[in-house]
């Protein structure tokens, strides 16, 4: 399967080594009686500061934005476009990990760095648009010393893998810019690897607040041999029951962010809107950046959420902060944090296990299942008006409401089609699960999948608060936007006539909600969800 695809290579979800997203039929969603479809910089020469003072960092290549600086300033700045990677080399060459998944501007965080090679250097890249370099250079380095670290260590009792390294350096942000980071580890010998950072807002009052997925980015890392989706061999039965932070990520190290996040946050930082950034882990530790927000963003794999991430996205919807799901398989998770190595460094989900949780006896209400099953059902369309049906498909995406606003400028008709747009996974409007009223499915995309033939649906609906509230149904919509460039060409099929419609569509949703309220100044949702589904 195309390595940007990642989800692909958790094939054995359940017992008897089924497909991951395989159908299990109708089941049973709670005492509700709801039915609903189951499924799964430079060397000073003879000197090596770091060798000295591990903890230190010295000499910075760019000069920081200072903190007084707009974000009209920061994107006026140039890019550098040799921020991506030339060569990973072998899985031991380079690698690392941060102490802390995000940090507010100024704070310090603890890297933690394993290379093969005698030395090595880190570059601090800020992603965003930047003339179309698409990521700027904040800060960089001097020479560390390299050392190998000792290998993964596990946890028994849920099979959780941790490194346990000594840290090899802190890094004090004060300068850097609120965003997404790719810290680059440079080693000398030629090899490298990226470690995913957010540099994240204290308040996103009046703009648009991104918010990455590290949980998700965390249950599918294997670095270890371990993920929350196989284990030993690639078994499902010997998967972690909890996947801890304290570990580097696996592959070139950020694939779920690069794959679907980044070019989202490039495209909204183009717009020129104002922009907020957090995680959903710092959302689950308290609603304060979401308060006032414009608009909040989930990206294109977002799949692991708490249930206080849960309540604090539905506070801000119905206090009139937007909400956009720019993938698929949103919130299908429930899943408890704990502490690891630090505070909240552990995320815990035995999904068809969840009776064996110590935890359970006493929180009922929090098994660590899928959201829609029991106990405490809770499915996920309730807030996001869709509801993830299954995996794997490839189909093309249909409009099916070619005047809404949503399409406004993208050229499309009714039964205009863009193959290959529906995947890996997808949503689709379920009548019979809770969904808000009116909703209006805005494309409604036949599919087969595992040999049953269903829809993918991008809908929409507004609450009495005024929020707007846009789902896309698919997990490769962040993925089309890079449709037919160097990052992406023609990844899945995805072609540029698709990239810009995505692109167009995801500027319309993007510019409305950075507006306030949607149900303000946009029109309402045409209920047709029983004229698309034959029922009420």
């Amino acid at each position: 399967m195309n390595s940007a695809d990642p989800s692909g290579r958790h094939g054995r979800h359940g017992p008897g080594g089924l497909d991951r997203r395989h159908f299990l039929g109708v089941a049973a969603a709670g005492a509700a009686g709801i039915a609903v479809g189951t499924v799964a910089g430079c060397d000073t020469a003879g000197e090596d500061p770091a060798a000295a003072h591990p903890d230190r960092t010295d000499a910075t290549a760019t000069a920081p934005r200072s903190s007084g600086a707009s974000d009209a300033e920061e994107r006026a700045r140039p890019g550098s476009p040799d921020w991506r990677i030339r060569s990973k080399g072998p899985p031991d060459a380079v690698l690392g990990y941060t102490d802390r998944v995000s940090v507010l501007p100024g704070e310090e965080f603890g890297l933690y760095v394993s290379t093969t090679a005698p030395g090595f250097r880190v570059s601090a890249y800020r992603v965003g648009w930047y003339g179309g370099a698409q990521a700027r250079l904040v800060w960089r380095s001097g020479r560390i010393r390299g050392r190998a670290q000792r290998g993964p260590s596990l946890e028994r009792a849920t099979r959780t893998v941790r490194a346990g390294w000594r840290r090899t350096m802190a890094v004090d942000t004060d300068g850097w810019p609120e965003g997404a980071y790719l810290l680059r580890l440079d080693a000398e010998n030629g090899h490298q690897r990226y470690v995913p950072l957010i540099v994240r807002s204290a308040s996103g009052a009046g703009r648009t607040v991104l918010t990455h997925a590290p949980a998700t980015w965390q249950a599918y890392n294997l670095w270890g041999g371990r993920s929350l989706y196989e284990g030993r061999g690639g078994a499902y039965a010997t998967r972690s029951l909890a996947v801890g932070f304290d570990r580097p990520y696996d592959k070139n190290g950020a694939e779920k962010f690069l794959v679907y996040e980044r070019a989202a946050v490039v495209l909204a930082d183009r717009l020129g809107i104002p922009l907020a950034y957090t995680t959903g882990i710092d959302v689950h530790r308290g609603p304060e950046v979401l308060r006032g927000a414009a608009a909040a963003v989930s990206l294109g794999h977002d799949e692991y959420w708490t249930p206080e991430q849960r309540r604090h996205f539905t506070e801000a919807r119905d206090a009139g902060t937007n909400l956009a799901f720019l993938g698929a398989n949103t919130c299908f998770r429930r899943v408890r944090l704990e502490g690891g190595d630090g505070p909240v460094r552990t995320v815990v989900c035995y999904k068809t296990d969840y009776a064996l949780d110590p935890y359970l006896a006493g929180h009922s209400s929090t098994a660590t299942t899928d959201f829609r099953q029991p106990p405490a059902a809770d499915p996920e369309s309730s807030l996001t008006g869709v509801l993830y049906e299954g995996f794997p498909v490839d189909a093309p995406y249909v409009v099916h409401r070619p005047d809404h606003w949503v399409f406004a400028g993208a050229g499309a008709r009714r039964g205009a089609s863009f193959a290959h747009l529906v995947g890996v996974e997808y949503d689709r409007v379920t009548p019979d699960a809770p969904t808000p009223s009116p909703l209006e499915i805005v494309a409604h995309s036949p599919l087969v999948c595992a040999g049953r033939r269903s829809h993918a649906d991008s809908a929409y609906y507004t609450t009495p608060g005024g929020a707007g509230v846009f789902s896309c149904g698919t997990m490769r919509w962040v993925e089309a936007l890079m449709a037919g460039t160097r990052d992406n060409g023609r990844n899945h099929g995805l072609d540029t006539r698709t990239g810009a419609f995505v692109t167009r569509t995801t500027e319309n949703v993007l510019r409305a909600f950075a507006q306030g309220p949607a149900a303000r100044h946009r029109p309402a949702p045409r209920d047709n969800v029983r004229e698309v589904y034959g029922r009420s």
